[in-house]
């Protein structure tokens, strides 16, 4: 196990140290003649410490860092651009190796920091109101590059997350094996130790994956981007999702709360004219009526180009009031960032053309 040991065989593919098995990292250390604690050495740097090279690794051996240089790859993401809110919200855009860009924003609170992530970089749903939606998919990200955003955040703000929601960039559920292997290493206690109701999945109504969904173990928390329960006024604003139809989506949605007894929220971002109107809000009371949920009432973002304008916060408290008459609790979401690109897209349009 000796140190001269480690340049003895030839450099094989680079392993990846954001996507790599304890099994494939135990091999290496292996191969390199080292003994197996080191494997758990080089995991606490990536996943606890956020470093994303081996030269940092300051307990392991020099020439073991030297192997790490030549043997392995680790991601690493750089900052193209940021933007600062006044209320402390900072919104990042990052780019991979191959050029993917990605955004994630950080929200501090009291005592507290929630995190924003994407779960791919573009987005092949289209939803009309989005920016994102407007570039299209380019690829969906690993579950080390949805980790690596919350660490960038943590390390920017240097304190510890609480939270994570992936509503970024992206529909988790196409990505759904690598958005749970991001899940399980952020809940995981010799990684970031969320708590798993803390980790919250948003889509937009895969019903396959929301089944598949309620089956795991884990009690990670479920949005649903709802934004209209008239089928016709959703599959015009959410074009991606239209061949799952609200009837089966509401069979879904009570066949997950009956399995897990949590709670699913629906996000509504109220649109001017479009799913504000009185006929929108009769019938998003039927969906939920008598239905374990939490209605989260959004004023979109404006996004340059959109005909869509948001709501008035007058009749956005409307649908709470009318929402709450039949025992459905809803809250209108604070907008963090109302004073940057804070709409999922915008950064990246600014520097990506």
């Amino acid at each position: 196990m000796a140190d001269d040991n480690l340049h003895d065989s030839p450099i094989a593919d680079l392993l990846d140290l954001h996507t790599c098995t304890h099994g494939q990292l135990l091999a290496l250390m292996a191969e390199l003649g080292q003994p197996a604690f080191r494997a758990k050495q080089i995991e606490d740097w990536v996943w606890s410490k956020g470093v994303s090279s081996p030269a940092e690794m300051t307990n392991l051996p020099k020439a073991l860092r030297e192997a790490l240089i030549l043997r392995t790859a680790s991601g690493g993401a750089t900052e193209l651009g940021r933007q600062a809110s006044r209320d402390g919200s900072r919104k990042y855009l990052l780019q991979f190796k191959d050029g993917a860009a990605v955004e994630c924003v950080g929200m501090p609170g009291p005592r507290k920091l929630s995190v924003c992530v994407s779960s791919q970089a573009g987005c092949a749903m289209g939803c009309v109101f989005c920016a994102t939606g407007r570039s299209g998919l380019v690829r969906s990200l690993t579950a080390g590059e949805i980790y690596e955003q919350v660490m960038h955040v943590r390390n920017d703000f240097n304190t510890r997350v609480t939270s994570v929601v992936l509503m970024g960039q992206g529909e988790p559920f196409a990505n759904y094996d690598e958005t749970l292997k991001a899940l399980r290493r952020l809940n995981a206690p010799d990684a970031l130790n969320i708590g798993a109701r803390h980790l919250t999945v948003s889509t937009c109504g895969l019903i396959p994956q929301i089944l598949r969904f309620a089956n795991e173990p884990e009690q990670f928390t479920l949005a649903v981007s709802l934004h209209s329960t008239i089928q016709k006024t959703r599959n015009a604003l959410m074009p991606g999702v239209r061949r799952f139809s609200l009837v089966h989506l509401y069979a879904a949605l009570g066949e997950y709360t009956d399995k897990t007894g949590r709670r699913p929220t629906y996000e509504f971002a109220l649109i001017e004219g479009i799913n504000d109107t009185d006929e929108e809000i009769d019938s998003l009371c039927n969906f939920c009526r008598g239905t374990l949920c939490h209605v989260n009432i959004i004023q979109l973002n404006e996004v340059s180009g959109s005909p869509f304008r948001p709501s008035t916060p007058e009749r956005a408290r409307i649908f709470v009031d009318r929402l709450a008459r039949v025992g459905v609790e809803a809250t209108i979401r604070n907008s963090r960032g109302s004073d940057i690109d804070a709409a999922c897209g915008q950064l990246r349009q600014r520097f990506i053309r």
